[in-house]
């Protein structure tokens, strides 16, 4: 049992699905820092410092707090500053996956395209008649 679970472990596809899954783990954790240390405090620069992770509302009249963090606390709130966080988070990503594919696609694409053989010289052109003659007969 433990050689066919090695077997099994060992395949390409095991292996570079486990490689992926770590590199989109680390791509994520930099898209998140992108987005909450570079891009959210733009946003929150040019709309008048406004921090869009703290933006809730309360859905009790319990909650008196100021931050997202001392309102969950107090009871239910809809914390809509943090779903537009990640929201942004997703799309950059997505924006970001699809560039990288993109440029993939078209590195695939000259790969494939390779230019035409040089035209033949007079001789070849000759030689190539030769030779199809000779496998005629």
């Amino acid at each position: 049992m433990l050689k066919e679970f090695r077997e099994f472990a060992m395949k390409g596809n095991v292996v570079d699905l486990a490689v992926g899954v770590i590199i989109g783990a680390a791509f994520g954790s930099i898209v998140t820092s992108l987005v909450g240390d570079i891009i959210m405090p733009i946003i929150g620069a040019i709309t008048g410092g406004l921090d869009f992770s703290n933006y809730f509302t309360p859905l009790t009249k319990a909650v008196t707090a100021g931050n997202l963090a001392d309102a969950k606390k107090q009871g239910a709130v809809l914390a809509w500053g943090n779903f537009l966080t990640l929201t942004l988070n997703f799309i950059i990503i997505a924006f970001v996956l699809f560039l990288v594919i993109r440029l993939i696609n078209q590195l695939k694409r000259k790969d494939e395209t390779a230019p035409p053989p040089p035209k033949l010289t007079r001789q070849e052109e000759l030689l190539v008649e030769i030779r199809d003659l000779l496998k005629k007969s």
